[in-house]
């Protein structure tokens, strides 16, 4: 039955009906907490009691709270009232592309630009695993700021696609929702596997985004019929007419475009939505002439073309240095020459210098993989090859982090998720291994199918697992005598005889032992001591990192032992903050690394008021993150690095204008909290021999004392009630999960500890950056358990209900010690604030404003900013002029070929 106007579903009132379909009734309704308008989609009471209608339901509301992409209508909350399950969505003004295509075909300029929205959206949709399969011209608002996608009711988890590597590997699932046989979708948009009942993936919301991209075109359906079966029977049998030959002035690349969507077979059309978003944009950028019905060849073949010329002439120019090298190797003459390359990423994205880009080089020289982050610190493992212009994500790889590859090329194994996996080369179906716990130090494929692995989970050296997945066995234990604190980054000997890997100690990287191990007998020989990263070459030499510079020195493969002093090669290499380096070799001498000198990190802390202006707080520059003013605003306490493994807490007092050092610990000392009193800092102590969260006096007296051992986990510690009793702190796990715990303050306050650790918030999402309230009775906190980081508040310590304050993202709240006010970031980093009602157990939120138009600096989940206790000003942390030039430029991984003639003439070898 149909709501009336004024009936309440929880906090939303009903304002009217928008519309109904066969998954539900839409109607427009008020959140009267935040007085906005929305869209409720219900599922009836009378189809409650069908479990798989209910089901999908149930999905779609899952599905939508994974998706957060401009083009993508956004899910606000989820309930249930007297047998009704209901979605909470935004409310979206703008007629359905439907009733566009009503009035007749569209524009080009309109159609390719609707075109590139939609297939961005499905790219974002595909890239969290979900296939929309229902796609057509009613699901799509045509809204003031683009398209907007609706209605996942039908979608569910992609099948990934697969490969003849892996369909031995890997067999589909039965769905328990659609059937083997059922179809699921609207006719004319169906792709051929849908209509057949097959499983599908993204490559079927292409087809219907290519029949929905005809329909906007030749302003009629590309598959036509009498009946729902001569229209399956089109779908499965026939092509479309050709827009040409309907609309003879439509460019012949965009007919192209929309005849690979609707190929029948899926290995023929567009393997990702984003190709043809690409495809659609490059359309769009050169038919400023589009009238001209003029012979257009695709970007892709004239990528081919180019590609075959550019490979074409590296040939000839590899083909001349390698009967360079033959005829020099035999008359005694000079080698062959280097030569240097750059492969860019994308535009847009960086290295994070401080993580490492995590870089791999297939081992015949031509394919490399690197983790790349765009400005919001996100990452993903893109791949090319080298004779492409483009490096292009790597499908299957999600969260990827320390590549390598397997010993014949075929596969791209990762860490991912708390998991090591593989995927073939070229990417497709991810395979797990084994459980990875920890956070990874790399690890080696060796020829004999067995993979080596430095977990580093605190507890464990390296272990050994099959290539084809299985139970891990140790290799190596720590060495707690010699304070080795970790074994990481093996490489398998050819042969696989032993392996080599780095022991790592508390003083630096550099003070590193590079060891080999036995497989057969289990025995250890230290090869060298002061470096790291060792990788032995097959021109016969070792190489290592120390303090950014390359060395080598030649190595009998035989002996297992350096046969002269070791020679720097290649200065300035980058290193990762778990000791591994960002540089690679294939068997043929091509070299790829990454230059420490990146953009550059220094920053300056400074004054910013609510107009955007800002003041130098402290005139030098460095690396600075986490201000954290003391409870009287006389000092700010912040972290300031020296390294990617090396930084101390530093207070500067405000009233003298001097900066003093506070903490003298080995490895990265950070994330500040002042006790209330201001007597004491809490702080977290990473890359050091007994890593946790620790307690200092503030005025720098007295020694550190250790209050948490981090235990295989990262702490963050974020906040200390009011009344000094309890401290809230992120708990993130290898697995990418973050939650929220507490623990009791206890002892004097002159030798605190802390009590048993209490769970505040344990879910399948993410919460983090709990900060408490001037009175202690709320924490505001961030989630994304409605597919964005938003904020929130709760009681404390009760578990009660939850608020969600922000509604475009939001993270790192502060609350204001004068004001009832509270402050947020939104997903471009700039401040947000709003006033809020709070009595006994009632906390009313007001509406969030812009406080400042000046964006932040990202910090990797630290906070930039604080603000000061008179609450009229805060301390940010910004770029310099400098830094804020360079990252605008484009990075690039260096690649170096025929480097091991260079090595050769520097560092002669014996013969193995």
């Amino acid at each position: 039955m149909a709501l009336s106007p004024g009936i309440r579903l929880g906090p939303y009132e009903i304002l009217d009906a928008i519309g109904a379909g066969g998954m539900g009734e839409v109607y427009r309704a008020r959140d009267t907490r935040l007085d906005r308008t929305v869209a409720i989609k219900i599922l009836p009471a009378h189809l409650s009691c069908d479990p798989i209608r209910k089901q999908r339901f149930k999905r779609e509301a899952k599905t939508i709270s994974g998706l957060n992409h401009p083009h993508i209508c956004v899910l606000h909350d989820v309930g249930q009232q007297e047998g009704i399950d209901y979605l909470v969505m935004e409310c979206v003004e703008g007629e359905t592309l439907a009733k566009r295509i009503e009035k007749g075909a569209l524009p080009l300029e309109q159609v390719l630009k609707y075109g590139m929205q939609i297939a961005d959206a499905l790219d974002k949709a595909h890239r969290t695993g979900v296939v929309h399969r229902d796609l057509k011209p009613g699901n799509i608002i045509l809204a003031a700021t683009g398209v907007k996608l609706l209605d996942f009711g039908l979608a569910r988890p992609a099948a990934p696609l697969a490969s003849l590597a892996t369909l031995t590997a890997t067999a589909p699932k039965q769905s328990a929702v659609t059937q083997e046989g059922m179809i699921v979708g609207t006719f004319q948009y169906m792709s051929p596997e849908q209509i057949e009942g097959k499983e599908v993936d993204g490559r079927s919301d292409i087809f219907s985004l290519g029949a929905v991209l005809y329909e906007m075109l030749a302003g009629k359906k590309a598959f036509q019929g009498k009946s729902q079966l001569s229209v399956a029977s089109a779908i499965l049998e026939k092509d479309p007419e050709q827009i040409s030959s309907i609309k003879p002035l439509t460019p012949p690349a965009l007919d192209h475009a929309i005849r690979r969507c609707l190929a029948k077979d899926l290995e023929e059309r567009w393997q990702t939505a984003r190709d043809l978003m690409l495809e659609l944009k490059w359309i769009a950028e050169t038919s400023s002439q589009a009238g001209v019905p003029t012979p257009v060849v695709s970007r892709w073949k004239l990528r081919e073309r180019l590609s075959w010329i550019v490979a074409g002439v590296l040939a000839i120019a590899l083909a001349g240095v390698v009967v360079g090298w033959w005829r020099t190797d035999r008359t005694s003459t000079l080698p062959a020459p280097l030569i240097r390359l750059n492969a860019e990423l994308s535009p847009g994205t960086t290295i994070d210098r401080f993580r490492g880009a995590w870089l791999a080089l297939s081992p015949d020289g031509t394919r490399i993989v690197v983790a790349e982050s765009d400005s919001s610190g996100k990452w993903r493992l893109v791949a090319r090859s080298l004779d492409q212009n483009q490096f292009a994500p790597l499908f299957g790889a999600d969260h990827g982090s320390a590549p390598f590859f397997s010993a014949d090329g075929q596969w791209t194994a990762f860490f991912a998720d708390g998991k090591l996996k593989k995927v073939p080369v070229h990417g497709g179906v991810s395979i797990t291994l084994c459980d990875a716990p920890g956070f990874p130090r790399g690890a080696s494929w060796g020829d004999d199918g067995n993979i080596v692995a430095a977990f580093n989970d605190g507890a464990t050296g390296l272990v050994r697992v099959p290539s084809g997945g299985g139970t891990p066995t140790a290799l190596t234990q720590l060495s707690r005598e010699k304070g080795e604190t970790a074994h990481g980054w093996p490489q398998v000997l050819p042969g696989s005889q032993a392996v080599l890997f780095t022991a790592y100690h508390a003083e630096s990287f550099d003070d590193g032992e590079i060891v080999l191990v036995s497989f057969k007998t289990g025995e250890r020989k230290t090869v060298y001591r002061g470096g790291f990263f060792g990788r032995y070459l097959s021109s016969g030499h070792l190489v290592f990192l120390r303090q950014n510079t390359l060395f080598a020195a030649p190595f009998d493969l035989k002996r297992l032992a350096l046969t002269a002093a070791p020679q720097p090669l290649i200065e300035e290499v980058n290193s990762t903050v778990r000791g591994g380096g960002d540089f690679d070799f294939s068997r043929n001498g091509t070299v790829v690394y990454v230059s420490s000198k990146g953009p550059s990190l220094d920053r300056q802390i400074a004054w910013l008021d609510n107009t955007g202006q800002t003041k130098p707080l402290e005139e030098t520059p460095g690396h600075y993150e986490s201000p954290r003013f003391s409870p009287d605003g006389k000092r700010l306490a912040l972290e300031l690095a020296a390294g990617p493994v090396q930084a101390d807490i530093w207070v500067k007092d405000l009233e003298r204008d001097t900066m003093s050092r506070l903490t003298h610990l080995p490895g990265r000392s950070n994330v500040p909290v002042w006790t209330p009193d201001g007597r004491g800092i809490v702080f977290i102590t990473r890359y050091h021999e007994a890593p946790g969260i620790y307690w200092i006096r503030a005025d720098g007296t007295g020694a550190p004392q250790l209050l948490m051992g981090v235990d295989g986990k990262m702490l963050f510690p974020s906040s200390i009630s009011p009344d000094g009793k309890r401290l809230a702190y992120s708990q993130i796990y290898p697995d990418g999960r973050v939650e929220i715990w507490t623990a009791p303050v206890e002892g004097d306050p002159e030798h605190p500890r802390l009590g048993k650790p209490e769970a505040f918030l344990q879910t399948s999402f993410s919460e983090s950056h709990p900060v408490f309230s001037p009175d202690g009775h709320w924490l505001a906190y961030s989630s994304n358990e409605s597919g964005a980081e938003e904020l929130y508040v709760r009681a404390f310590p009760g578990q009660g209900g939850k608020l969600q304050i922000s509604t475009g993202g939001g993270s790192y709240p502060i609350w204001s010690r004068k004001e009832r006010k509270l402050y947020f970031l939104t997903p471009d980093w700039r401040i947000m604030v709003l006033d809020y009602a709070a009595n006994g157990d009632s906390f009313v939120p007001g509406r969030p404003q812009m406080w400042s138009p000046r964006s932040l600096v990202y910090m990797g989940g630290l906070y930039p900013y604080d603000l000061a206790p008179d609450g009229k000003r805060f301390a940010v942390a910004l770029d310099t002029a400098a830094a804020e030039q360079e990252r605008k430029r484009t990075e690039s991984v260096l690649v170096l070929l025929n480097f091991f003639d260079e090595l050769r003439r520097k560092v002669p070898a014996g013969k193995d």
